[in-house]
């Protein structure tokens, strides 16, 4: 009796240690290359500019007659491409410049693996020097609103208006956290997916950022799939979040003396809207939209409701 049980303990153990090896095998996702990526996701208008040691994917797009170009910046594990639905509309009038960030997209990581404020900063600075912007509107998404206040703040020359969307910087509470971030932040789960990547994890993270999940699709979630598994960046994912602590300059928000429209999703679930009204209550003279029906990426859920009230905070 007990050499039965033992053989059948056996070889249920056998079978599931079969079915991990297949799970690892049919989710392995090595590295990609830029050149293995690039023909999808950088056609032209992309182009790589050389600073900081990193060769930048960038968008330089609209008149170069433009006094104050708008740039704009993207969230954590995000791209450029974020802005896809703004851009298309804006750049018939207005020249419109936006890069992917280091540790993410095209551009890949630090070279020396700083992810902290100030490289960011410095960067964003590097890249208006590089195309010779001296006047210019800044947006930024999440991280990228955390970035784009941040420059604004040390570098208040360069800037004529301001705008956060669902943006960081306070020490936050999330309600629901992507399981892509919450993996990166354990250990032993971030040393598997740094070769092991199932799209469901991708898919979900996507999903959980959206106020309506239903209106992510295929493509979105190819992207975002692909991006992150460019050389080096999902290690760079888990280096930004071990090198920044929310919240580690909230302090100085109030310092900010700029014209500012925050806009937010009403449904994000990662910074939820109460940070919005923190930062209105912060800034002096900002304006605040809240849209009741979207997540944390509203500018990429519903371009044209997000843009048009953009659009009004410009004139």
């Amino acid at each position: 009796m007990l050499k039965r049980v033992f053989k059948l303990t056996l070889g249920f153990l056998s079978l599931l240690f079969v079915l991990f090896l297949f799970g690892i095998i049919i989710t392995w996702a090595p590295d990609k290359t830029v050149a293995e990526l690039q023909p999808k996701w950088a056609p032209l208008p992309s182009v790589f500019v050389d600073t900081m040691g990193m060769k930048v994917h960038l968008r330089d797009e609209g008149p170069r007659t433009d006094p104050n170009p708008i740039v704009l910046i993207h969230g954590t594990a995000s791209s450029l491409h974020t802005w896809d639905g703004w851009v298309e509309e804006l750049k018939s009038t207005r020249r419109v410049v936006r890069f992917d960030l280091p540790g993410f997209g095209l551009t890949g990581p630090s070279p020396n693996g700083d992810y902290s404020m100030d490289l960011y900063v410095k960067f964003v600075i590097s890249i208006l020097d590089k195309l010779e912007i001296k006047h210019a509107v800044i947006a930024g998404n999440s991280l990228g609103g955390n970035i784009t206040w941040f420059t604004a703040l040390n570098h208040p020359k360069y800037f004529e208006k301001l705008i956060l969307v669902d943006a960081s910087g306070y020490h936050f509470q999330s309600t629901s956290v992507p399981i892509g971030f919450r993996i990166a932040r354990i250990p032993l789960l971030r040393n598997l997916v740094s070769n092991v990547l199932p799209r469901f994890i991708i898919s979900s993270s996507v999903k959980n950022t959206y106020g309506d999940p239903s209106k992510v699709t295929e493509t979105q979630i190819d992207r975002y799939y692909d991006l992150t598994l460019r050389e080096g960046n999902r290690k760079a994912l888990v280096q930004r979040f071990q090198q920044m602590t929310p919240g580690m300059h909230e302090d100085k928000i109030r310092e900010l003396h700029i014209p500012t429209l925050i806009l937010w999703g009403g449904k994000d679930r990662l910074i939820p809207p109460e940070y919005a009204e923190k930062f209105h209550e912060d800034i002096q003279g900002s304006k605040l939209v809240v849209f009741e029906n979207l997540g944390h990426i509203p500018q990429e859920e519903s371009p044209k409701e997000t843009l048009q009230v953009f659009q009004e905070f410009m004139k």
